[in-house]
């Protein structure tokens, strides 16, 4: 892995956002001229929310792939979670401005379906990690900007869960999403920790 990380040092990380920002204008784009179907709209918020889950994804991997494969991908986690975030509040405009438009049942939708209630607090909890993705909340927060960041893991998994409660029967692509968001979960547990967790021994080491 030398040479590729020596690649992904020389490269830039503008062209994260930029590439990754571009399929947003043209999905939407698509919507406008009848390329996403005869329902535009819930295909807009489908795409939206699939590309935030597939960041996601790509997300959680960077550390497993740091740790087991020695590729350093760590200076495009903050690009690829903000694009995360974007195409999460992509999703969630298309919902509010153009599917639902009327706020009564906005807020009664959140409140009495389970699949939008998850979805609003997957929404909430990566609120504050979009917030503080910049170098003065690393510096003003300490220790503390580490320990909040680790909502991200508890934000995938109720957005997986989201997306398996949305679809209409049995589906195994939501299923595969979420299987990858617990499995790159599960990569970050130390395998020491795995072993004690296997032999009913508590984490800390203590009865």
């Amino acid at each position: 892995m030398g040479f590729a990380n020596q690649l992904v040092r020389c490269l830039p990380v503008w062209p994260v956002y930029l590439l990754g920002a571009l399929p947003a204008p043209w999905l939407f784009y698509l919507g406008l001229t009848g390329g996403l179907g005869v329902e535009p709209i819930k295909a807009l918020e489908h795409e939206y929310g699939e590309l935030a889950l597939q960041l996601l994804i790509l997300t959680l991997a960077i550390s497993p792939l740091r740790r087991l494969l020695g590729l350093n991908l760590l200076k495009f986690r903050r690009a690829i979670g903000l694009l995360c975030f974007f195409y999460v509040l992509c999703h969630l405009l298309v919902w509010l401005v153009l599917d639902v438009q009327i706020l009564g049942q906005i807020l009664t939708d959140i409140a009495k379906r389970p699949y939008i209630t998850i979805g609003m607090g997957a929404f909430v909890l990566m609120l504050p990690l979009a917030l503080t993705s910049n170098n003065l909340s690393v510096r003003k927060l300490g220790r503390t900007w580490s320990r909040l960041h680790r909502l991200t893991y508890a934000a995938a998994v109720l957005g997986a869960v989201h997306f398996v409660m949305l679809a209409k029967g049995f589906q195994i692509e939501p299923l595969i999403y979420l299987g990858l968001m617990l499995f790159l979960l599960a990569l970050r547990v130390p395998y020491s920790r795995w072993l004690r967790l296997s032999s009913g021994t508590p984490v800390s080491g203590r009865s």
